[in-house]
Formats: structure tokens, C-alpha cells, sequence
């Protein structure tokens, strides 16, 4: 049955409102009885003001990010629509792993936890958003996916412009900040990144990560990415030449875009070549922050 996912969070907010009040509420009648056990009452405040109550209002913004993330979650398979608690938390734990615990799962892991984040629709149904919108179908039906898009996307500030470029733009540029905000410095959710002009991102779930990753992301989605700038590139080159006035100047902007993303791309995968031919191990015991650093700058900062 679709579902909008604004009424599961009118819900949520009405649920949060109700426990919030109840608790402000037995607060206040503490204050109120301590008062008058020590004689105190006019000398001590009784009201009790929201940012001291103990449990939290929703927060629409921070409910629909805090619901991306359980989507990234359910596509690396550490979570499962069909299944409580976490499912693939164990060192180099696979998708084979997944289905041993999940046989049919409504909406089934990405087959080797790389999932590529570009600034346009590059690798097809493996790309960030189309992985999202799938999850999303999965959870709340085909109906009302584009209503739920929609939904998320004006939640996260986009009203006004398409949905899934709101999404793409999130992930892009703020989800891994703030996925590494709310694991305190320690992601479990690593960004492979090439720089300032987005030329090539993924996320890979480093429980999933194996000696072999970085020499298959090299191989068979940034080698695959330049080839993309290279075709994008000899088409806006040969637009140009019957292009004129406003349409040249758009074309010659996209045309240096293209040119900046490649070099950027290129000279990542000449460094990401140095660390794959290392086959380099992690060991989860070791914790987040001594395996992150021994990917240097092929990883994203931490901030």
C-alpha cells in the first residue's frame, strides 16, 4: 500500500509533541513539589523551558536526513526493510552474507557496497539517487515516489527546483559532513573523493571493504567515469562549432567544467593506481580513524 511519507512524519511530530508535553509537564510538577518540601515556592522558577526538557521535538529537516541515512544504510546492507537490527556488521561481510539472512528482501543491497556519487546521472541505476528513489519505492510504494521526492527534497531546502537534483546536491555536498557529525568523527560510511570539482565520489560501507576495493573502483566505475568526460567532452566540441551567442557561452562553460572534472579524475586514478597495487588490509578492531588514514587523501576529510 503507498504511503506519503508527510503523514508517517505528521504522525511522528504528533507522538513527539504528546511525549514532549507529558514530560515538560511531570517536570514542572517536580519543581512545583520541591518547592514546597523546602519552602521555596516564589524564590524558584517552576516552569521548566523547552531547550531543558530532556527528550527532543521533530525536526523535519533532521528526520529526512536521519532517513537518507538509513537508506545509504539499507543500500550497503547493514540495515534491511524486511529485518530489526543490523545485518552485515562484520569484517568483509558480503552480499552473499546478506542474502543468507535476508532471502527476498523488498529492497536488496548493492552487490558490491560502491555507490558512486556524481553531479549528473552517470552510472544509471547504480548512482546515489536512483539507488534513493528506489529505496524509497521499496518503502512507501511506486504511487507516491514522486510525491515523496518531492517531499525530501523541499525538506531539505529545495523548494522550487527538481527534486532529484536536490537530492544529488545533498549527497554531493553535505551528507557525509553530516553523517560524520552524528558518528562523532568515525564514519562507517567512507567517501572516496577526487576533489573540489566533483569529478568522482563514492561511498563504500567499511565493514564490506576488502583488499581488492580500491582496484575495483579504479577499474570498473572511475576508468568508466573518465571515458564519460571524454564522450562529453568531443560532444560539446562539436556543438560549439554551429553554437552561437548565448547558447556558445553555456556550451563553452560546460565544455571547461568537463575539461576541470576530467583532469581532476584523471590524476585521482593515477594516485588511487598507487594504493590498489598495495592490496591495503584494515582490521575493524583497530577502530575508524586508524584504517581511514591509511587511504591518505583518496579519502574525504574528516570534519
Amino acid at each position: 500500500m503507498a504511503t506519503l511519507i508527510a503523514d508517517k512524519y505528521a504522525a511522528w511530530e504528533r507522538e513527539c509533541e504528546e511525549r514532549f508535553n507529558k514530560l515538560k509537564a511531570n517536570e514542572e510538577e517536580l519543581n512545583r513539589i520541591f518547592a514546597e518540601i523546602y519552602d521555596m515556592v516564589g524564590e524558584v522558577p517552576i516552569e521548566v523551558e523547552d531547550k531543558y526538557v530532556s527528550v527532543r521535538k521533530a525536526d523535519l529537516q533532521r528526520e529526512i536526513k536521519s532517513l537518507l541515512s538509513y537508506a545509504v544504510g539499507c543500500m550497503m546492507g547493514r540495515y534491511s526493510l524486511d529485518k530489526d537490527g543490523l545485518i552485515l556488521a562484520d569484517q568483509g561481510a558480503t552480499e552473499a552474507d546478506y542474502l543468507a539472512q535476508v532471502p527476498n528482501p523488498t529492497y536488496p543491497c548493492d552487490d558490491d557496497a560502491i555507490i558512486p556519487i556524481t553531479d549528473d546521472d552517470y552510472f544509471g541505476d547504480d548512482d546515489i539517487v536512483a539507488h534513493t528513489a528506489e529505496f524509497v519505492k521499496a518503502a512507501y510504494g511506486e504511487e507516491t515516489l514522486e510525491q515523496n521526492l518531492r517531499y525530501i527534497a523541499d525538506a531539505l531546502g529545495g523548494e522550487g527546483k527538481p527534486a532529484r537534483e536536490v537530492i544529488r546536491t545533498y549527497f554531493l555536498k553535505d551528507f557525509f559532513k553530516d553523517h560524520c557529525q552524528i558518528y562523532k568523527k568515525r564514519p562507517i560510511y567512507w567517501l572516496f573523493d577526487s576533489g573540489k570539482k566533483n569529478g568522482f565520489k563514492c561511498l563504500i560501507y567499511m565493514h564490506r571493504y576488502t583488499p581488492d576495493m580500491i582496484a575495483r573502483i579504479r577499474t570498473e566505475y572511475v576508468h568508466a567515469q573518465q571515458q564519460r568526460y571524454y564522450t562529453q567532452i568531443e560532444f560539446v566540441e562539436s556543438q560549439l562549432e554551429i553554437a552561437s551567442g548565448s547558447q556558445k557561452m553555456a556550451l563553452q562553460k560546460r565544455l571547461k567544467k568537463l575539461q576541470d572534472q576530467l583532469k581532476e579524475t584523471s590524476e585521482y586514478e593515477q594516485e588511487m593506481a598507487h594504493y590498489a597495487e598495495q592490496m591495503i588490509a584494515i582490521d575493524l578492531d583497530d577502530g575508524v580513524k586508524v584504517n581511514y588514514a591509511k587511504f591518505g587523501s583518496l579519502l574525504a576529510k574528516i570534519k
